[in-house]
């Protein structure tokens, strides 16, 4: 009996130090398994290939992107190039089928009015603070084409406006057709623009845009108004953000409305300055920044590094 007593005591306290040294080693993978920082964060890396989706390599945003990868010391991880077109497609698919993936956004765009996105927290500020897209045009403009000048400074407007057109022509609409619809629609808005503006008889003016589905709402709005208000001719050239800056400070271009400062034109502007006018932001508080869709268990983009 007393044996028997013996034994099941051994066994007892057998089975409580076994017990202590699982919940210790069950403790230690909590904190370095599947819900730990690096284990998370690897599996995210993973889940994307370690990729963030890109736009073309001449964008601002890619070089942004390129730093942000120095910074945050993302050397496992890949910039694909691409193009916005391309971005918003592999955007879409993924989102289809609920998978994780990481792009290079921007505001004003209309996959956010389509999608539920965030940006991932940028702590080192390399993507910088809120930008703005200003209305840049050759030197000389307001002596040679007063109107267009004044017209260009009136030019002022929000995001949730160029969101109206950039949807319906995401929605099929063409481009042309979405903003005469949109300037009818909001005749008030274009009466502020056009105040004090002469019409002119068919003088020949020129945009230069890249080709950001923002840039095509903008450039696209301000064609239709000064030729079916003012009176111009106006063609619209859609080139890389290079060629761009370069047509208005050679004076080959007489205007763009798509110059985003301070960050994402930036080498531009240090190039050009001298050579164009600036009138200002045309629209305040646009952002860059890295993307990823709401239901992705992420929130900045230190959590990318392992």
């Amino acid at each position: 009996m007393k044996k028997t007593k013996l034994w099941l005591m051994f066994s007892l306290v057998a089975v409580l130090m076994l017990s202590a040294c699982n919940s210790g080693t069950n403790s230690d993978q909590g904190n370095n398994g599947g819900t730990g920082e690096g284990e998370s964060s690897a599996s995210v890396g993973s889940q994307v290939n370690h990729q963030i989706i890109g736009i073309d390599p001449g964008a601002g945003i890619m070089k942004a992107t390129a730093t942000a990868i120095e910074e945050y010391g993302l050397s496992d991880w890949t910039l694909v190039e691409g193009s916005g077109a391309a971005m918003t497609a592999t955007l879409d698919k993924a989102i289809k089928n609920e998978e994780p993936i990481i792009i290079t956004g921007w505001t004003p765009h209309w996959m956010f009015a389509k999608y539920d996105l965030k940006y991932l927290e940028d702590p080192k500020l390399v993507y910088g603070e809120a930008e703005e897209i200003h209305t840049v045009v050759r030197l000389g403009l307001q002596e040679d084409q007063p109107e267009a000048y004044q017209f260009l400074s009136n030019f002022k407007w929000t995001s949730d406006e160029m969101g109206e057109i950039m949807t319906a022509i995401q929605e099929g609409q063409d481009p042309e057709e979405a903003a005469r619809a949109w300037a009818e629609a909001n005749s008030d808005r274009v009466d502020e623009w056009t105040e004090g503006v002469n019409p002119v008889d068919g003088t020949e003016f020129k945009f230069s845009y890249v080709a950001w589905d923002s840039e095509i709402a903008s450039t696209n709005l301000l064609k239709v108004i000064m030729e079916d208000r003012l009176g111009f001719k106006v063609t619209a050239l859609q080139v890389e953000a290079g060629p761009m800056w370069t047509g208005v400070a050679n004076a080959d271009v007489d205007a763009t409305v798509a110059a985003w400062l301070p960050l994402t034109h930036a080498d531009y502007w240090n190039q050009f300055q001298d050579q164009v006018e600036d009138l200002g932001a045309n629209m305040e508080g646009v952002k860059t920044g890295l993307v990823v869709p709401a239901y992705m268990d992420i929130t900045s983009i230190e959590d990318l590094a392992n």
